[in-house]
């Protein structure tokens, strides 16, 4: 039978206890020759002098006295290379210190100088955004108790809200440090450069790794746009796109100081755009009655654009790229106002189905496309203006049509190429002349006429655009290849340039055809053409056509390449992207944490690695 026998604990024997008790005066040990910094455990970053945020790995005792360590990769990143995480690219000074504050959102505040009760609300508005923006920034608990205060004074000198081709988009950003609180300073000719100001105040602020945020002690920004249109074109006719992608698109577009959004809003495709005066456009040519723009829409649209420094330039396409929306003209008694509809086989009537060009001979036609002009002369701003859209029309399709070749006979023209354009030319010249008047009587005291965009098309043919369209009242949208000669001979011409680059900044290339997809490199490093004076390139626009992306890829699409495309423009940089591409990262984490959600350029391994995948 076997016993129980009692065993001594081993804890209990006094040798165990010796080996305990060396282990505890060692552990004892380690603790002390650490606790003098405990910055040994935690991961701290440093800028290079090349510019580069890297983990530094260095022991203590080699460190060099004067080298700034930072907290995390953005915070390194605030202050790293001259213009740290701004984007995009001042033009003019900057200097960013590389102390931080570290602060509480909620205790940031504001006074605003502003001339009018209008300029103050804007600011105001635009506080309200700046700190939604900050919010964001927070990795953790934005709470900080004992926070410093963040004052923030915005200074504006005009009461004007015109936004165009003329605003002073500047401004001057100046932050400085005390004991007691931080100061920031901002000053601007107009709202939109006071906008411009907060939008680069955030970008010197990162989330801190406890709580609260971190905000660069001391800066002084002076900038202004290189190119006064700066924008991206949206293309909601072939697929429609929701109200809150449109925002979303002018949310990314705030982040990159872009400020023209050009809303294709109408096609052959569909017609989803409410004019009040002819309700007939969208009853026949939206997809469905759940897809459509009311005239609501468009003005809330407006406005939220206008206060993100954004104009909204809308495009009613013609005389080509005119089908679905025209159709109802001969069950109303007003004839064909749209001629080729649906044709087939549509590649000998059009470039892309389905097909449908303006009937230019029809007097209705023009009354409605008038009728059209004066609502969207009522919903837009004063100083606003109209694309009209001229391009990739069929003469082939005009050819064919009996009505309009009976007509041409009748007024003594031939069937030349010569005659085509000559209609072509009178179809523009008719709505120019109806544009005029409608904004002689809603806007009188605005005294220089407005000019009409047009894209360039056989019409803008350097060889015979002058004897078309007189340069003083249309603008020019080219979509040409960079190598192109056209931009050149047209600013020999005289003629104003507002460029898309179609090897550089056309957006949905890449999906059809032969297409070649654009990276974020190609966008930048697109270069702007010269013009043969101040001011005659306007700037330029991305597009984003939808043949192929819908709401559930547009962003992606979009973004962030068009981001690199509104540095070209707001800068215009003698530097490569190479050069870029921190901020350029950088950039695209700011716009996730607003509800973004930009295209991957890159591994993040790289991005936490700089400099290691070049």
């Amino acid at each position: 039978m076997s016993r129980c026998r009692y065993v001594e604990p081993l804890w209990t024997t006094k040798k165990t206890a010796s080996l305990l008790l060396l282990l505890l005066l060692l552990l004892l040990s380690e603790t002390a020759t650490s606790a003098d910094s405990d910055e040994n455990r935690i991961t701290r970053w440093t800028c290079t002098p090349t510019d580069l945020c890297l983990v530094d790995s260095s022991p203590s005792a080699s460190r060099m006295q004067d080298q700034q360590r930072f907290e995390s990769q953005r915070d390194c990143r605030l202050s790293c290379g001259k213009y740290g995480s701004i984007w995009p690219m001042p033009t003019g000074d900057c200097s960013l210190s590389h102390d931080r504050v570290h602060f509480d959102p909620w205790k940031v505040r504001f006074n605003v100088v502003a001339p009018s009760e209008a300029t103050t609300q804007f600011l105001r508005e635009t506080n309200r955004h700046f700190v939604s923006n900050l919010l964001k920034e927070c990795t953790r608990n934005c709470t900080l108790e004992p926070s410093k205060e963040v004052l923030v004074k915005a200074t504006v000198t005009t009461n004007t809200l015109q936004l165009d081709w003329h605003t002073d988009e500047s401004y001057m950003l100046v932050v400085r440090t005390t004991a007691t609180a931080t100061f920031v300073d901002i000053k601007a000719a107009t709202v939109y450069g006071a906008r411009h100001a907060f939008e680069t105040l955030s970008n010197l602020v990162a989330g801190s790794e406890s709580h609260g945020l971190l905000l660069v002690s001391g800066a002084r920004v002076h900038d202004r746009p290189q190119y006064p249109h700066r924008g991206i074109l949206l293309d909601t006719s072939r697929n429609y796109m929701p109200l809150r992608y449109i925002r979303s698109t002018l949310d990314g577009m705030a982040a990159s100081k872009m400020n023209v959004l050009h809303w294709h809003v109408v096609d052959t495709h569909s017609f989803p755009l409410e004019i009040t005066r002819v309700p007939e456009m969208q009853r026949f040519g939206a997809y469905g009655p759940t897809q459509i723009y009311s005239r609501a829409d468009t003005v809330n649209l407006i406005k939220y654009a206008r206060l993100r420094g954004i104009r909204i330039l809308i495009e009613i396409d013609g005389p080509s790229h005119a089908g679905n929306g025209w159709q109802w003209g001969p069950a109303a008694g007003l004839g064909n106002m749209s001629v080729c509809l649906n044709n087939k086989p549509w590649r000998n009537f059009c470039v892309q189905p389905p097909c449908g060009q303006l009937n230019p001979v029809n007097d209705h036609m023009y009354a409605i496309y008038k009728e059209i002009m004066e609502d969207l002369a009522e919903v837009g701003a004063p100083e606003e203006t109209l694309h009209v859209g001229g391009d990739e029309v069929y003469l082939p399709c005009w050819n064919n049509t009996e009505e309009i070749t009976r007509r041409m006979r009748e007024t003594g023209y031939d069937l030349s190429k010569k005659s085509f354009l000559k209609l072509w030319s009178q179809f523009h010249q008719r709505n120019l002349e109806a544009w005029d008047d409608i904004n002689q009587r809603l806007y009188p005291n605005i005294v220089e006429p407005k000019p009409m965009i047009v894209w360039s098309s056989l019409l803008t043919d350097p060889d015979y655009i002058e004897e078309y369209l007189p340069k003083e009242r249309f603008i020019i949208q080219t979509w040409v290849g960079k190598d192109d000669k056209l931009n050149r001979d047209l600013a020999k011409l005289n003629y104003r340039l507002i460029i898309s680059t179609k090897d550089a900044w056309y957006l949905d290339h890449g999906f059809w055809g032969s297409t070649k997809y654009y990276n974020w490199l190609k966008a930048y490093n697109n270069p702007m053409p010269q013009g043969t004076r101040p001011g005659q390139v306007l700037g330029g626009e991305a597009c984003m056509w939808s043949e192929y992306v819908d709401q559930n890829s547009v962003e992606a699409r979009i973004w962030p390449r068009a981001g690199a495309a509104a540095e070209r423009l707001w800068s215009n940089p003698k530097t490569s992207a190479l050069l870029a591409q921190q901020r350029f990262f950088r950039y695209r984490d700011r716009l996730i944490a607003r509800g973004i959600h930009p295209d991957a350029v890159i591994p993040r391994w790289c991005v936490l690695n700089e400099g290691q995948c070049l």
